[in-house]
């Protein structure tokens, strides 16, 4: 709104139908891989990033608009284990989560941090 666009328009930059906009505004989560699209619309990513390990690196998996076959690809980590992480099944040992905060700091180059 704040800049004068119409919905097409918006939909058009980001690469969705009309009507994904629509459903945005009115509720509707975007999946996952539209994120990376609708952050460098917006500017900035429009969710806080929390403090632990844990969910440092579900914000950045959501961010990047990534799925867990993803995730674990770049990371080097079987995707079921950063499942059992991200959905608190179990937590990283100590060697685990110093991998993921040397993953992530190596990340933060391509993010647009606040």
């Amino acid at each position: 709104m704040d800049l004068g666009l119409l919905q097409r328009e918006v939909a058009e930059i980001i690469g969705v139908t009309e009507s994904s906009i629509w459903n945005w505004e009115h509720g509707t989560e975007p999946e996952l891989q539209y994120n990376p699209s609708i952050i460098k619309f917006l500017g900035y990513i429009p969710f806080d990033c929390p403090d632990d390990t844990v969910g440092r690196l579900a914000w950045y998996k959501r961010a990047m608009g990534m799925n867990l076959d993803h995730l674990g690809e770049a990371m080097g980590r079987d995707p079921e284990q950063l499942s059992d992480w991200l959905s608190g099944r179990h937590y990283p040992f100590r060697k685990n989560r110093e991998r993921i905060e040397r993953f992530l700091e190596q990340q933060e180059t391509f993010l647009l941090i606040d």
